[in-house]
């Protein structure tokens, strides 16, 4: 399918219409190289993760505003997309000093519930039709991000017997029962202003699935507690940030859960990666590695559920020379406390692995309608 320059306009372009693609994300800074290179290695389509914040140290975060984005800034930031000839189709995580108090109960959490029903009634002003978000107070966590695979390439790795003693991140331990309620009345309060302004918010798996970490309770790390949020209040503006690499920690049946939120329409995006294996212990590996999945049946059974969005590189290994093609490095990769950067090698090698088995795909099952081929401009 020929897409000409008119169709990375995401202002004039239906994204439930585009077939199945590839995109990139895991980037905060939308700087011109880095967009330049996107669109340089075959892919039209980007999401941004701006889980960061500049009272944090986060340098270069295109979206300012110590409480809520602005229409205006996120107008702007669209445009900055568009202008390199991609689309920006979501957002992914607000920064956790936007809703920490919601998250845990806390004094502000009335005005942070404001403050978020305002962001996410810009996020559709301008355009933007997806919100990624977590419900992970004490972020993702991992015991190794120097982990070695083959010719050196570092990546990160879970061994939970070295995390079970982690001192409480917070001033106390919290109740699964706590979290809970403060998680269904952020969807009471935002889902209403979500739907209003044609934005589905994607909810990520808990980053390692485990039930409790350093005193907080990490509720989406299994399947059921899956099936909960999605029925908790019901909404067609509420889906999955689908990431493999987590349902894989889980040990899943990952057809048989692609099966059940495909189905239902509650697959909004998919994080590409892979594992060694589940939990307790893991490490990631290449795309091409022996991995917890088969990636070419996972592309069939996503085509299968008629799933047609964006399929994105999640966490990726470090190859030489990582993090030496921007001057700056803007720290937006979630495993690597800002050393190695975003990983632009190891994710061009992933986009290229994952575009051959769309390809692939497509010819092998005559579905090659069902398969985006990006913009030759």
């Amino acid at each position: 399918m020929s897409q000409t320059s008119s169709d990375t306009d995401s202002s004039s372009v239906d994204f439930d219409e585009l077939p199945m693609r590839a995109g990139l994300g895991t980037f905060m800074d939308p700087h011109p190289d880095r967009l330049k290179f996107i669109k340089q290695i075959g892919v039209d389509d980007v999401l941004l993760n701006l889980w960061g914040a500049p009272e944090a140290g986060y340098p270069n975060l295109p979206l300012s505003g110590e409480h809520e984005w602005s229409f205006e800034n996120l107008v702007v930031l669209r445009n900055q997309i568009e202008d390199a000839g991609l689309r920006l189709n979501a957002i992914e995580n607000f920064p956790y000093s936007f809703y920490d108090d919601v998250m845990l109960g806390g004094p502000r959490q009335d005005e942070q519930l404001e403050h978020l029903k305002t962001t996410v009634r810009n996020v559709g002003r301008a355009g933007i039709p997806y919100m990624g978000y977590n419900w992970m107070p004490n972020g993702v966590w991992r015991s190794s991000t120097t982990h070695r695979l083959r010719g050196g390439a570092e990546t990160s790795a879970t061994d939970l017997d070295q995390l079970e003693d982690a001192p409480f991140t917070h001033d106390r331990e919290y109740t699964e029962e706590e979290l809970w309620a403060n998680y269904e009345r952020f969807l009471e309060e935002l889902l209403p202003v979500a739907e209003e302004a044609g934005v589905t918010l994607a909810l990520h798996p808990a980053d390692p699935p485990v039930e409790s970490i350093g005193g907080i309770p990490r509720l989406f790390y299994n399947f059921e507690n899956f099936k909960r949020a999605m029925d908790l209040v019901p909404s067609d503006n509420h889906a999955l940030q689908f990431c493999l690499g987590n349902w894989s920690a889980m040990g899943a049946d990952l057809p048989e859960v692609i099966e059940y939120f495909g189905e239902r329409d509650k697959l909004a995006y998919v994080h590409f990666q892979t594992i060694s294996e589940p939990l307790p212990r893991f490490n990631e590996v290449f795309i091409d590695q022996d991995g917890y999945y088969d990636p070419y049946e996972i592309i069939a059974k996503l085509d299968e559920v008629g799933f047609s969005g964006m399929i994105i590189p999640g966490h990726v290994p470090k190859l030489e020379g990582d993090g030496q093609y921007l001057e700056h490095d803007d720290r937006s990769d979630l495993d690597v406390d800002g050393h190695g950067g975003w990983k632009e090698r190891g994710r061009a090698f992933t986009i290229g692995y994952l575009r051959g088995l769309l390809e692939t795909y497509g010819r092998e099952t005559g579905r090659e309608s069902a398969v985006y081929r990006p913009s030759e401009e």
